[in-house]
Formats: C-alpha cells, sequence, structure tokens
C-alpha cells in the first residue's frame, strides 16, 4: 500500500536539511549540497521508493522545496544553460522530410540527409513519417492520463522489476545515480515477447497496440535508411534481429520548484540500435555539442531521433550516439514525452562491427560481446556520458 505524501515528506530530511523544512537554502550553492551530519542518503532514497509516490507525488503534496537527493553536484549544475557559442539547434539537429522516401532520386537525397546527421550530432528530427497524428496524439494523451491518475491507481504498477513486462517507476538508476532526477516513467516491453496484455494500464492499453505497430514500421523504415547510408544492404539491421528488442517508456516531468538544482534527465547516451521520441510542445530536451548544449526544439508532428551505442560500435563509429538530458521543468503544466528503444531481440548471438566495415584503413574500433553482457553493463551504471562504448573499445 503507497505510503500518504506526509508520512513520507516527514522523514525524508529533517530540521537540519533546508530542501525540506520549507527555510530557504543559503544563496549559495555550496551550502545547499552540503552534508548534515545525520543525512542518511541511501535510506531517505528507499524511503521515497517504498512510497510509491513518484515525483509526482511530491509535487502534489504542494512541497516548495525539493529533497536533497535530488540536488545535483555544483558541475551539473553550472552546465544547465544552452551554449551561446554553438550552432543553432535546428541545424545541429535537423529536421528530415521522409515525403518521397520510395522514390529513387528523393530517397537518396534523405539517405544523405540522415547520413550526415547520424555521423555529426547523432540527433535529427523526421517530418511526414507516415505515423498519423491522431496516433501521436491519442498516445500522448493516454500516457499522461496514466501519470495524472491517483498515487493509489498507479502504485500497483510500481516496482523495479520489469518481468511482467510493464513497470511504472521514479528514476530507473535511484539506487545508482549521485543524484536523483525530476522525473517518473511507465516502461512497455514491446518485444521480441510482448508484455501481457493484461498487465499494460488499462487507460493506456490500445493505445501502446496502436503505437507499437506504427513505430515498429517506422523503425524498419529508418534502419534501411541507415543501412543504405552505411553503404551496406538495406536489411542488414533487420536481419541482425534489430527490430525485435522494442522498450517503451513514458516520462512524466511534472513542474519542479527548484529547476536550478536538478535536472529532468541526466545527460546520457542510449544503448541501443535507435531511439524514436516523440516529445510535447513544452521542450527541454538537449544535444550536447562541443563543449555546450543544444535545444532539440519541438516540432508539431515531428518525432525526434537519435543513434544509440550499439549503433555506433556497429558502424565502426560511422554513426555516433550522442550525449543528452532534459532540463527540469519549470512550467506549470507537465511535460510528456514517449520513446521506443530498438534493441537486438537475440540477447546471445556475438555483437561487434559489421565486417562490410572493416578494413586495413580502418580496423574495428570494438571488440565483440553479448548484448545479455552490454545490457546488464549499462543497468547497473548510474546514467551517464559514454562509459559503456569506451569499455568496449579495443
Amino acid at each position: 500500500m503507497a505510503t500518504s505524501p506526509a508520512a513520507v515528506l516527514s522523514h525524508i530530511g529533517s530540521r537540519h536539511n533546508p530542501m525540506i523544512s520549507g527555510r530557504s537554502p543559503e544563496p549559495k550553492r555550496t551550502a545547499v549540497v552540503c552534508t548534515a551530519q545525520n543525512y542518511d542518503r541511501a535510506k531517505e532514497v528507499k524511503r521515497f521508493d517504498d512510497s510509491k509516490l513518484g515525483v509526482k507525488g511530491l509535487v502534489d503534496s504542494g512541497i516548495t522545496t525539493i529533497p536533497r537527493f535530488f540536488v545535483h553536484p555544483p558541475e551539473t549544475l553550472s552546465d544547465l544553460k544552452p551554449s551561446s557559442e554553438a550552432r543553432p539547434g535546428t541545424e545541429l539537429v535537423p529536421a528530415i522530410d521522409l515525403a518521397g522516401v520510395e522514390s529513387g532520386p528523393r530517397r537518396a537525397v534523405i539517405i544523405d540527409r540522415i547520413r550526415r546527421a547520424a555521423s555529426t550530432s547523432g540527433f535529427f528530427q523526421i517530418i511526414n513519417h507516415g505515423v498519423p497524428l491522431g496516433v501521436l496524439d491519442r498516445t500522448m494523451a493516454a500516457i499522461r492520463s496514466f501519470h495524472e491518475q491517483p498515487t493509489e491507481t498507479k502504485a500497483r504498477f510500481y516496482r523495479r522489476d520489469v518481468g511482467t513486462g510493464v513497470s511504472y517507476l521514479s528514476n530507473v538508476d535511484l539506487y545508482h545515480s549521485k543524484a536523483a532526477s525530476w522525473r517518473d516513467t511507465i516502461q512497455i516491453r514491446l518485444g521480441p515477447k510482448m508484455a501481457d496484455e493484461e498487465e499494460v494500464p488499462e487507460i493506456c492499453r490500445s493505445e501502446v497496440m496502436e503505437w507499437d505497430r506504427e513505430i515498429k514500421r517506422l523503425g524498419e523504415l529508418l534502419m534501411g535508411l541507415l543501412c543504405e547510408g552505411l553503404g551496406v544492404d538495406s536489411g542488414r539491421l533487420k536481419n541482425m534481429s534489430c527490430l525485435e528488442g522494442r522498450v517503451m517508456v513514458g516520462h512524466y516531468y511534472p513542474y519542479c520548484p527548484q529547476p536550478d538544482l536538478t535536472v529532468g534527465l541526466a545527460y546520457h547516451t542510449d544503448p541501443g540500435v535507435l531511439t524514436v521520441v516523440q516529445q510535447d510542445h513544452i521542450g527541454g530536451l538537449q544535444v550536447r555539442y562541443g563543449g555546450g548544449w543544444v535545444d532539440v526544439n519541438p516540432i508539431p508532428g515531428a518525432l525526434v531521433i537519435n543513434i544509440g551505442d550499439l549503433l555506433q560500435i556497429i558502424s565502426n563509429e560511422e554513426y555516433k550516439s550522442a550525449e543528452h538530458r532534459v532540463l527540469a521543468n519549470s512550467n506549470s503544466e507537465a511535460r510528456v514525452s514517449m520513446a521506443v528503444f530498438f534493441n537486438p531481440g537475440i540477447r546471445d548471438d556475438l555483437f561487434g562491427t559489421l565486417p562490410e566495415l572493416i578494413s586495413p584503413e580502418k580496423p574495428a574500433i570494438y571488440r565483440q560481446f553479448t548484448l545479455t553482457d552490454f545490457m546488464t553493463r549499462f543497468f547497473k551504471k548510474e546514467l551517464d556520458g559514454k562509459s559503456l562504448t569506451n569499455y568496449y573499445k579495443l
């Protein structure tokens, strides 16, 4: 049974913790993140997790300061603004029109644009992608509706064990990260074996099923285009089962009373092959470029595509996975986003760089590994930069 917000908040922190007591923190940020003698972060994190409240539950309780374990270190907080030296986001993360992708001349242009984006920023947006706007809107609304149900209704899905194929939780890396991030998430396994339909919350069940049918078709198209950009057979990634392992997440970023002290999603790269994202109109997604951060501005009806670590490895770094993050939401309206992560469905085969992309001039950069080992390493660490790809370098 979920614990009431008041009961949890009475324990998260203490009278010595200005982040909880309601008193204003000291002007210097270092005073906020200092450690009180009686502060036990592990105990407070577990109490929050056991409560099944999620971040939304904290917000609904009326808090005006965030619990201390959400406060990020100074080196993160000092880097929360987009870099003024970076190129405009529309140039770095181009919007690519897929209209006419089946025709010869137009297809060649689209492949070239995707190849250039995948080999530089690792991010691009797509329009005229064939997923009906109604499907996008219905699925996004259903994910929002799930998160905005009463805590007691959502609590039965709150778990870190994903054995059922469905879990609702706050921060997948809650127990590994240096600081928690201001968001809640529902994640649903779509393949290779979809979660039991009865396990998917009824409030979003039909929409998720419809979304999966569309996203699988789109994923096959995108992987074919990316393969052609590498100069390999268009079905190469599909034949490696890269369409089969699919996980959907629905993130919910409620209003944060202190957005300058935390983030919505810590900077990281995605571990898989490819990620397809729909974000709402609020924004907050950023991609690292050079020494700074660039906004990925929302485009109505567009989908955001980013390259994962596994595709960087498979392509021998012809394509690049990019570090990205989401800022804490300072708007009164909650931000919602959905993502589908594409991974191989066969976990125990060896993966590495495609032989077609290895030559004396460009030998393999990475050693081979099983997907089981690769994903286990990802989920045993906090969300961070490129530590996963670096681990597998020769």
